[in-house]
């Protein structure tokens, strides 16, 4: 069943996290992933929730999320995203 990873993000560091949007597309293709949302302007609708760099991807089940996010393809740009951001991150099963 399809999955979505959401990611808020708060970049620390632009410079640094420049390369970091470099590398991170070609593991997400590589684990069946695709960009739905990457960055763009988001509006609170309830709640105080203020997310400062939203992204959504779309994996084609939970465990394919998984295996992209603890790959060795991905620890690169992990540990980059890492070092000059800091984010919260959830997966969630599709209907």
């Amino acid at each position: 069943m399809t999955a979505y990873v959401i990611v808020d993000i708060t970049v620390t560091d632009p410079e640094g996290y420049a390369e970091y949007k470099q590398l991170a597309p070609a593991a997400v293709a590589l684990y069946g992933g695709k960009y739905l949302a990457r960055g763009g302007q988001t509006e609170t609708l309830e709640g105080d929730w203020q997310p400062q760099r939203l992204v959504i991807l779309e994996f084609p089940s939970i465990e394919q999320a998984k295996a992209w996010l603890h790959s060795p393809e991905y620890a690169p740009a992990r540990a980059l995203r890492h070092r000059y951001a800091q984010s919260n991150m959830v997966v969630i099963e599709g209907v």
